[in-house]
């Protein structure tokens, strides 16, 4: 059996580190192989781009330099250390990936869908992720949780406009692909939460294990 891709999305402050260290701890328990990542980064030529695209300090960057920054991380996450991992059986965790750009970049700043979707398939070569856990947590309380955790970076200094474009951008992509994007009320307590998680995705590679 090939490994299995699963991926955390949502607005900033909506806790997806968290549940995903708690489900990676969880799963590793449980016996399975874990290959936890984020982007972006995950490898260390994605480090280097990641301080580049939050830098608060290059306020004059380029959308679109922004957009290929995201997919050039990307390509080097995915050929370096995702493929790979999936090649050998392994679960990968990812903080976001390419549902992120289309919501960040393409909703939020406003870019061709498509233009941004064509980018990411040639830096991944059409990698999609298996399942896609999206939390759901409003423009008002993602602002108020990340004012409360202190210095925002670049992404994250942008006004209201582009967060609420973000929100509406996962939630129509999550309508789009509802078999894929799993929606999860991120109000929950976190114990919760993580609950709600481990449940899906032990149902989820259950089933995978049965068909193949």
């Amino acid at each position: 059996m090939t490994g299995t891709f699963i991926t955390v999305e949502g607005p900033d402050g909506a806790g997806k580190t968290t549940q995903l260290q708690l489900l990676a701890d969880h799963l590793k328990a449980e016996g399975y192989e874990i290959v936890m990542t984020r982007e972006p980064g995950g490898t260390r030529i994605g480090n280097e781009i990641r301080s580049l695209i939050l830098n608060p300090d290059f306020k004059e960057m380029d959308e679109m330099t922004e957009i290929l920054l995201y997919a050039a991380s990307r390509a080097q996450h995915v050929n370096e250390l995702i493929r790979p991992a999936l090649a050998a059986g392994k679960i990968v965790l990812c903080d976001r990936f390419i549902d992120a750009s289309i919501a960040y970049q393409g909703y939020g700043l406003g870019y061709s869908i498509e233009q941004v979707q064509e980018i990411n398939r040639q830096a991944t070569n059409g990698l999609t992720p298996d399942r896609t856990y999206l939390f759901d947590l409003t423009v008002a309380d993602s602002k108020r949780r990340m004012v409360e955790r202190g210095a925002l970076d670049r992404i994250e200094q942008r006004d209201d406009g582009f967060r609420q474009r973000v929100y509406e951008g996962f939630l129509t992509l999550a309508e789009q692909e509802p078999e894929r994007i799993q929606l999860v009320d991120a109000n929950h307590s976190i114990d919760d939460l993580q609950q709600i998680l481990r449940q899906d995705v032990l149902t989820y590679l259950e089933k995978r294990e049965r068909l193949s």
